[in-house]
């Protein structure tokens, strides 16, 4: 009985997707959960398995869109994967002429080219008296005759007036956008047309917390297997600065203001498909080796397409870290419904004045875009200060000032 391969359910907001690649080739033998193909949707990437071992016809090509619940294979568990070998194939070769032994009425040339070569005289057409085999015959022969065993002498090639020209490439390409692109380029045009978008920067000097990191990396990785990041310091700092300024974990619904009394921050993730951001569930309640552990966790399953839906809701507040690049300043877009969003940029040594003394310090420039409609500018400045102020004084996140 064949087994259908269907799309399965996403969630309810997703209603489609494309069928981007197949991981197996028609006619294959399936193993049980076997990943089979990769669905792109505009919210997700995901990968379908096999549910039962079988033989699949595959019922849909790659880049197909498809809907949710379509039939795209089928599978025959009653095939085995053992394949039985094919016969070999007989080894195709020139017939051999019936070669009879060279007489003495060959010419002594005739015979050391016969040994030369292996042209048997009695194969060639003789031009001499009485239709005797010739030196030239034999020349002719080892040249143009299939039975010859020696390869044929090279003959020169005529000279080429020029060398072929490289064909140059095409100036132009066309690729159709995947769904995910294009949400994000919905999501990022509703954000600035809907949004009073506003952009408030600030520089941090991350001396303090750079000293920190050498100081007790080596026990944190003996302690918790994994390195200390900059991102979980400031995740730190934005959930202190969250509490301190309440108003930025908030958001627009239509004519009401909706206050979050919960901590779960958005981080940025640059996948081969597109920007993701898949949320840290209760960053308030996690200390630095739990936020490590949980970013690394997302990144990597949003890198390798095993993201879900239920990853992407529900954040009250978004990082983004496009100093990874080696950004040195940018105006970060909300991710909606969210009111912020805080940029973090490339960390370099810059002269600063500390202390009536110029000194050469590691700064790195912060950038907080923020709805004004909701967010006052009084409200952005703060929020980014208790950011700057936690970063350059980590003792303040232990002692919550």
């Amino acid at each position: 009985m064949l087994l259908s391969v269907i799309i399965p359910p996403m969630g309810e907001s997703i209603s489609s997707g494309v069928l981007a690649k197949w991981h197996v080739k028609d006619g294959d033998f399936v193993k049980k959960d076997q990943p089979l193909f990769e669905l792109e949707t505009d919210k997700i990437t995901s990968e379908g398995t096999a549910e039962s071992a079988g033989k699949i016809t595959l019922k849909v090509a790659a880049g197909t869109e498809v809907k949710i619940g379509e039939l795209v294979a089928t599978i025959d568990p009653d095939v085995s994967s053992q394949k039985s070998e094919s016969s070999p194939k007989p080894v195709s070769s020139a017939p051999t002429p019936d070669l009879r032994p060279l007489t003495s009425s060959e010419s002594p040339a005739v015979r050391r080219l016969a040994e030369e070569t292996g042209v048997n005289p009695a194969a060639v057409a003789g031009t001499g008296k009485a239709g005797r085999v010739t030196k030239g015959d034999m020349l002719a022969a080892g040249v143009g005759s299939s039975l010859a065993g020696a390869p044929a002498p090279a003959v020169p090639a005529a000279p080429q007036s020029a060398l072929p020209t490289p064909q140059s490439p095409a100036r132009q390409t066309r690729r159709k956008m995947s769904p995910l692109r294009q949400k994000i380029a919905q999501r990022l045009v509703a954000a600035q047309h809907e949004a009073a978008m506003l952009t408030t920067f600030n520089e941090v000097d991350m001396s303090a917390v750079m000293a920190l990191r050498a100081k007790y990396q080596d026990d944190f990785v003996k302690k918790n297997g994994l390195k200390l990041g900059f991102m979980s310091f400031f995740a730190k700092a934005v959930v202190h600065a969250l509490k301190e300024v309440p108003g930025i974990n908030a958001q627009i619904d239509g004519t009401e203001i909706i206050q979050n009394h919960y901590y779960d921050l958005g981080v940025a993730v640059s996948t081969e498909k597109g920007l993701m951001v898949p949320v840290i569930r209760g960053c308030d309640t996690l200390g630095m080796a739990g936020i490590e552990q949980a970013i690394g966790d997302v990144a990597k399953r949003a890198r390798d397409g095993k993201i879900t839906l239920a990853d992407l809701e529900g954040g009250v507040f978004t990082i983004t870290n496009g100093g990874t690049f080696g950004s040195m300043l940018s105006t970060p877009i909300i991710n909606a419904p969210q009111s912020a969003i805080l940029g973090l940029h490339a960390i370099n040594d810059r002269p600063v004045a500390v202390n009536g003394q110029v000194v050469i310090r590691p700064m790195m420039y912060l950038a907080l875009s923020y709805d004004h409609r909701l967010v006052d500018g009084k409200e952005a400045v703060t929020f980014l200060v208790k950011v700057k102020q936690a970063i350059e004084d980590p003792a303040r996140l232990l002692l919550a000032i």
